[in-house]
């Protein structure tokens, strides 16, 4: 058994791997029968995961330390290299669609694969390789311009993960100073994160009318695999959002307001809901792992198998520290069939959901791993994330051994913040729309559209007349918006599926356990709304369902005498 430090990298040369994959994909154009067609599809899956665990170990470990030179010119290199992996995706693809054998290998692997192969087609072609290879070099400048952050605060030097406890101190004048001098690196860099954020429109608006697309909008749902569903299904959500979700988290944030204790709900004060302090937990990095070790063990066999293989390889990095990116993230080494746990631990409430939500990720590669083709390893992205959203719902019984006393906070905050989450994200995703639908907009075009979208989606929200964020610009710290366009509105659908999950698990654990470990084998073998039917779920899209969930969770809320915390 190997650890994640003796996972092996050299720098793959190109020209060789192009040559090795051409002579497999001669294979599976001159197969003569299905088998030879089978065995030919698996030699270049195996081909295809080598490459990948080499690309992926230059991601975690250039971004577990933006300072280590070597992985960082490798990750330029696999920057520019990414495009001509694509394309050799692209070639096998097409190879793939067009076998004469087709219906065998759609009945050995499911027709999931053919879709997926379909879309990759059509998001690709050799004219765009040099304009991929600048938009992947802008999004890598986007993450180390945030990785660099050195924050003066107090008379010492912070991470942006390392302010954040500060966000939620109990003395609110120290929660506006951390929050202004968070948001001073932004405003410092914000020439910086306009000008990449313009190439990065431009660029992607030039690939998808290189491809024949009118606007990277439709580009860009074809890159997320979106099979079933569209813009048009997408903007109902957002109205039910804002008709539904909206008026409630207004009233949440009134009853913050009166709970903490405030005249007027500020900006600086929206992270600190109870007055006495927000619950956090109640032991180091090495006890919340050995806790976790606990829950992990309680909550059913194969959670307990799961955590140890992630123990036992050391296949987590959890800290924040100098140096480090921002945020945290689960990615999967295929030739080592090993997830990977990426965080910022600092503290705060949010170690505990990373410790559930990343795990939920890594969960379902575990479970998935040997499904046997790579495109099934992760299920699309709003569906891979009900499987970290909903993780965080099923271990609440083991809430008390993080946050002991404070386990009563933890819950009412963890509900209430995955409400008044999906606003925010909603906002997020129809900016988005706009910024791709106006790709000749200038950034301050682009901060009053996004202020606009805040009045709409976040009418309580007070910037104390910080003139940066006043104009515009908050949108700025947000990583999925430069580096994974469209994204962010998956968060939402899946939270509606996750609070199914919460509410099936108070009614019948087993059942709901039962169905969520089902869907984690599944992996991406199906599409969003099939695994959605699949796991006895609700489709956010279905008329009544946004209202029905969120219903039952304003209802929870409402039980709670939330002053008492």
């Amino acid at each position: 058994m190997k650890t994640f430090e003796e996972f092996t990298y050299e720098r793959p040369n190109m020209e060789e791997e192009k040559n090795k994959f051409n002579v497999l994909l001669d294979d599976l154009t001159g197969a003569q029968s299905a088998e030879e067609a089978t065995n030919a599809v698996e030699a270049i899956n195996a081909f295809r995961q080598r490459l990948s665990t080499l690309f992926e170990l230059v991601f975690i470990r250039a971004s577990i330390d933006t300072n280590d030179a070597f992985y960082q010119k490798e990750r330029d290199f696999t920057d520019e290299m990414e495009p001509e992996i694509t394309a050799m995706d692209t070639a096998f693809y097409k190879e793939l669609i067009k076998s004469p054998y087709r219906d065998q290998l759609e009945k050995q692997w499911g027709t999931q694969l053919f879709h997926i192969a379909d879309f990759q087609i059509r998001e690709f072609s050799p004219e765009v390789i040099g304009l991929l290879q600048k938009e992947n070099k802008l999004m890598s400048e986007y993450s180390k311009l945030v990785a660099s952050a050195e924050v003066e605060f107090e008379g010492k030097t912070y991470t942006l993960a390392q302010l954040e406890p500060f966000m939620q101190d109990t003395d609110r004048n120290r929660r506006r100073q951390a929050v202004e001098a968070s948001t001073g690196f932004f405003e410092e860099n914000a020439a910086k994160s306009d000008d990449i954020y313009d190439q990065l429109v431009k660029v992607r608006h030039k690939i998808a009318t290189t491809l024949g697309y009118k606007n990277f909008v439709e580009l860009g749902y074809i890159r997320m695999q979106r099979f079933d569903y569209n813009p048009d299904m997408v903007a109902v959500f957002r109205r039910q959002v804002r008709d539904t979700i909206v008026p409630i988290a207004s009233k949440l944030y009134k009853k913050q307001t009166e709970r903490i204790g405030v005249d007027a709900l500020k900006f600086h004060d929206e992270n600190f809901l109870f007055e006495s302090g927000n619950a956090t937990p109640k032991g180091s990095s090495a006890w919340i792992i050995q806790n976790g070790i606990k829950m992990y063990e309680e909550l059913s066999e194969e959670t307990k198998a799961f955590f140890h293989y992630m123990l036992d390889r050391n296949l987590m990095d959890l800290e924040a520290k100098k140096g480090k990116e921002a945020g945290g993230y689960c990615t999967y080494l295929e030739a080592y069939q090993s997830p990977f746990i990426f965080a910022n631990f600092n503290g705060t409430s949010g170690d505990i959901d990373v410790l559930t939500h990343e795990a939920g990720h890594a969960f379902q590669d575990y479970s998935s791993r040997d499904i046997g083709v790579p495109e099934y390893l992760y299920p699309t992205h709003e569906a891979a994330e009900i499987h970290s959203m909903s993780m965080e719902f099923f271990t609440w019984p083991w809430m008390e051994l993080f946050f002991k006393e404070d386990t009563d906070k933890y819950k009412y905050a963890h509900l209430s913040e995955g409400l008044t989450s999906i606003p925010y994200a909603v906002a997020v995703d129809e900016f988005q729309h706009l910024i791709y639908e106006n790709p000749e907009w200038t950034p301050d075009e682009r901060k009053q559209a996004w202020r606009k979208l805040e009045q709409t989606y976040l009418p309580h929200r007070d910037y104390d007349g910080n003139a940066y964020l006043e104009a515009g610009a908050f949108w700025q710290r947000q990583g999925h918006i430069y580096e994974d366009p469209f994204y962010y509105i998956d968060y939402t659908l899946a939270q509606i599926c996750a609070f199914q999950f919460w509410k099936r698990s108070r009614e019948n654990q087993k059942d709901a356990w039962d169905d969520y470990v089902n869907l984690s084998k599944l992996g991406g073998s199906k599409s969003f709304l099939e695994l959605v039917e699949t796991a006895n779920l609700r489709s956010p899209f279905e008329e009544g369902t946004v209202e029905s969930v969120v219903g039952t969770i304003e209802d929870w809320l409402d039980s709670v005498d939330d002053k008492a915390l």
